[in-house]
């Protein structure tokens, strides 16, 4: 059995999430950006599908990305010193959420529902939630979207409507966060793709130790990147 949640209903002890799903651990509640950065403070995040409750979960263990594990191939290292591309930050974040619920090859639907579209805009207006976006001649190419406390980030989604354009976010995301001391990127479920980026498994223990440590640093006020990271 798994808690269902009222508007002022706390979040159980994630110790409490089931084994089978893996870290599912609660139903119900909102999507208020009180509930959200609640949750994420927790190692909890909202992944649920079209029709059904919200639901939320904390996996054992959690797959994250060290920014300095990233792994940063000879091809990609090549395109981002040729600099064929305009890399910014926070200009078309509502775009980037639409672009990563789009239709993808071989699935069905998307978790990224209009709800969470609209959660996480509000987020974003807060200053909370930020995009990394790749732009070639004019037109959004690639980027990935999460969310940013003291110094840890959670990431969401990634999309790329050309050759490593998502990678390209993601690069200049983990050297920036290596200069800033960010000390984890969530990536939440593991995945072949993120596992060969360089992301890997920790137990849940170890990742909910980390995160305090980190959510309690002096937050990034200023979420701009710096531009010689890979001149």
């Amino acid at each position: 059995m798994i808690l269902l949640l009222q508007e002022d209903t706390p979040f159980p002890s994630v110790t409490q999430a089931l084994s089978h799903p893996n870290g599912l651990l609660a139903a119900g509640g909102d999507l208020s950006p009180a509930r959200l950065l609640d949750a994420y403070r927790h190692g909890i995040f909202p992944w649920f599908g079209e029709g059904d409750p919200i639901l939320w979960w904390s996996p054992d263990p959690r797959m994250v990305l060290i920014p300095q594990a990233f792994k940063l191939s000879h091809s990609l290292r090549k395109t981002l010193r040729r600099g064929a591309y305009q890399l910014r930050t926070d200009t078309a974040f509502e775009q980037v959420m639409r672009a990563c619920a789009a239709p993808r090859d071989g699935q069905d639907g998307t978790w990224i529902q209009e709800q969470m579209v609209q959660a996480y805009c509000e987020l974003h207006r807060l200053g909370h939630a930020h995009s990394v976006e790749t732009w070639m001649e004019d037109q959004l190419v690639g980027g990935l979207y999460g969310i940013a406390i003291g110094k840890m980030f959670y990431g969401e989604s990634m999309f790329s409507r050309r050759s490593d354009a998502s990678k390209i976010a993601l690069a200049h995301l983990c050297a920036q966060l290596q200069r800033w001391d960010f000390g984890m990127i969530d990536c939440q479920m593991n995945t072949p793709h993120l596992a060969s980026l360089g992301a890997r498994e920790i137990p849940r223990n170890e990742f909910l130790s980390r995160l305090q440590e980190l959510i309690n640093c002096v937050p990034i006020t200023d979420f701009r990147f710096d531009t010689d990271l890979f001149a």
